[in-house]
């Protein structure tokens, strides 16, 4: 039984809900104080537990997760994306999980360098297979979404992991409107901005998130997660390093604001960072290759402690 009311989304164009909370691991890499947050979000009802193997902590993720009641969701690293390979990967998650399921599996970079129809092929083969129940994608643009839906067959993709929040808002140049009239959930990752909301910067936008979080009851971070929520596509997954930050991050839905608070904040900082999601100068090398992704995925694993 969870210890609080988090509400509850369709999953793209499926029946099946998932919490419009859940929780991102990036950066978890020690066992014991990461563990408690991921069980502390579980029962505080952030049930959608995010992961990849480039994370280096998918080992972590499952022994935290065992026994309980989650939505898990894991991706493949861009350099796994040839049709064997990608069946490789499938595997080994799940070894490293310790599950024999994964609810949501994702692509979690385009690779224009792998024929997007051998990897989806890999995708659909997985999902016939059993081995994973949804097919999802991550930091996809609008033509890279459409390529690969058209090269599966029977099945959808059912979402878009983006990074989205009130200082990086891209997405709303198309791909918020597209996935909405699409039913494609938006996942929406560091939706807190890695922080950055509490700088002296954005002191301004905070005095207003603050106004507004006071006639709530609710604080500055969940005035800007139930923002991110209260849009139809869009479900969170913040990264919580304690419990008393993950009951906060919780508290973020249950309740709503008045149309007229939330368009204040959309408005305060219009067309704020609303750059392309990877800057023109990185795009060939991030999105038209893959071998980024296993020097990163080396780079993760070295960082865990002894």
């Amino acid at each position: 039984m969870s210890n609080t009311c988090v509400e509850y989304k369709l999953l793209g164009k499926t029946k099946e809900q998932i919490p419009v909370l859940g929780i991102g691991t990036w950066n978890m890499l020690s066992d014991k104080g990461d563990t408690e947050a991921i069980r502390a979000a579980v029962e505080y009802g952030m049930t959608l537990v995010d992961t990849a193997e480039m994370y280096g902590n998918e080992d972590i993720v499952g022994k935290a997760i065992r026994g309980l009641d989650v939505f898990i969701a894991t991706k493949v690293s861009p350099h796994n994306f040839r049709y064997e390979d990608v069946i490789k990967a499938c595997n080994a998650s799940l070894q490293r999980l310790g599950t024999k399921q994964i609810d949501l599996y994702q692509l979690h970079w385009p690779n224009h360098s792998v024929p997007i129809a051998e990897t989806m092929r890999a995708m659909e083969w997985l999902k016939n297979d059993g081995k994973i129940r949804h097919i999802g994608v991550s930091n996809f643009d609008i033509n890279e979404f459409e390529g690969a839906q058209a090269s599966l067959k029977n099945s959808e993709i059912v979402s878009n992991q983006v990074e989205y929040s009130m200082l990086v808002r891209d997405v709303e140049n198309g791909l918020l409107d597209y996935c909405g009239k699409n039913r494609v959930t938006l996942m929406a990752y560091s939706p807190l901005a890695h922080g950055s909301l509490y700088t002296e910067k954005y002191k301004e936008l905070r005095g207003l998130l603050s106004s507004i979080g006071l006639r709530h009851k609710k604080s500055i971070t969940q005035v800007a997660l139930n923002w991110l929520i209260s849009k139809e596509p869009v479900v969170c997954i913040p990264k919580a390093s304690d419990k008393e930050h993950v009951i906060e991050d919780a508290g973020a839905s249950g309740w709503s604001m008045s149309p007229a608070e939330l368009s204040e904040i959309s408005s305060f900082l219009p067309g704020v960072r609303k750059r392309p999601l990877v800057p023109s100068a990185f795009a060939p090398l991030v999105k038209h290759s893959g071998f980024w992704s296993k020097h990163l995925q080396s780079r993760n694993a070295k960082r865990r402690p002894a």
